[in-house]
């Protein structure tokens, strides 16, 4: 690189994504596993992961005044390969040097009691592993996870980095390109965010679609409030139901009140009772006959008239 009057060659950004490009390319021949951070928009991450990973390390103090140094490394495609396996990154970052630089970082492991605080937090509140892997959860998980000291992101003491530049300063721009550029990563693929810290999504996912399970399974054993006992209904109405018991018929009786009987179906019952033929009582092998003329008139009969009689007003009669 060209120095003027004690500054460096300036040099376009197309000219640098160029280099890089070809740099890239250089390397991919050589190694086809190679990866480069690519940023196509203004933005260096646009996933709910990328974007957290990045707002936390501009959050604190120590990385907020160093890390921009690198932001627009990363977006001029510097960084020119991004591993990520289990905690720990190792990548290429290309500098004012021919050949790029190592960078590796390692992220220290969530401790086991904090992991087990946001177990307990996601009960419930996650219904998949694809609501998990795309941000797509409650609020109130997202600030679970982003809490600082007690949220999956890590803190500076967290974080360890080394590069083979020669610049001493605590972090050079390679090393901020390369933090821009994990969380850029996590836009292709969030569970590489959970190898980081050493943790695994399918525990969060397990634990919350148990407690989901075990919710159902008591509001199933509850009665709802619509249904009524069998009891509570009988003495609503005052009847007796049958329970679905047996009953023995040879013991139990039905006590049914009867309704007094009217004048008129004493009428009917007598008048049928009259119309009804009589049988002639039979005296050896002879059948009595019936009398000539006109038949003696039905003792019940002659009641039922006389109670039709006295059923007409006085008045009445004598038009009769």
């Amino acid at each position: 690189m060209g120095f003027y009057n004690g500054f460096p060659e300036y040099i376009p950004v197309a000219e640098k994504k160029r280099r890089a490009a070809a740099a890239a390319a250089k390397l991919q021949k050589k190694n086809a596993n190679v990866w480069p951070v690519v940023i196509t928009g203004r933005s260096v991450a646009t996933t709910w992961w990328g974007k957290a990973w990045c707002t936390n390390l501009e959050s604190y103090a120590d990385y907020s005044n160093r890390i921009d140094r690198g932001r627009s490394y990363v977006r001029h495609g510097s960084v020119l390969d991004l591993q990520i396996a289990n905690n720990k990154v190792a990548a290429l970052v290309q500098g004012s040097s021919s050949k790029p630089y190592k960078v590796e970082v390692t992220v220290g492991s969530l401790s086991d009691s904090v992991w087990q605080q946001i177990i307990k937090g996601c009960a419930g509140k996650i219904n998949s592993l694809q609501e998990l892997a795309g941000g797509k959860f409650p609020a109130g998980l997202s600030e679970l996870f982003t809490t600082k000291g007690t949220g999956l992101f890590p803190s500076p003491q967290d974080i360890s980095f080394t590069c083979s530049c020669p610049d001493y300063a605590v972090m050079c721009k390679h090393v901020a390109a390369v933090l821009y550029g994990i969380g850029a990563r996590f836009d292709h693929d969030s569970a590489l965010f959970f190898q980081l810290r050493n943790v695994k999504m399918d525990e969060l996912i397990s634990a919350s679609l148990a407690a989901q399970s075990q919710e159902m399974i008591g509001k199933s054993g509850r009665r709802g409030r619509r249904v009524v006992d069998d009891g509570d209904l009988g003495s609503t109405f005052g009847i007796d139901l049958d329970q679905g018991a047996e009953v023995d018929t040879s013991t139990t009786k039905a006590t049914v009140k009867k309704a007094p009987k009217s004048r008129s179906s004493v009428a009917n019952k007598a008048t049928t009772k009259a119309s009804a033929p009589k049988e002639a009582p039979a005296t050896g092998s002879e059948v009595a006959k019936p009398r000539r003329g006109r038949p003696p008139k039905n003792k019940a009969v002659a009641e039922v008239d006389q109670v039709a009689v006295d059923a007409v007003p006085k008045k009445s009669r004598r038009r009769l």
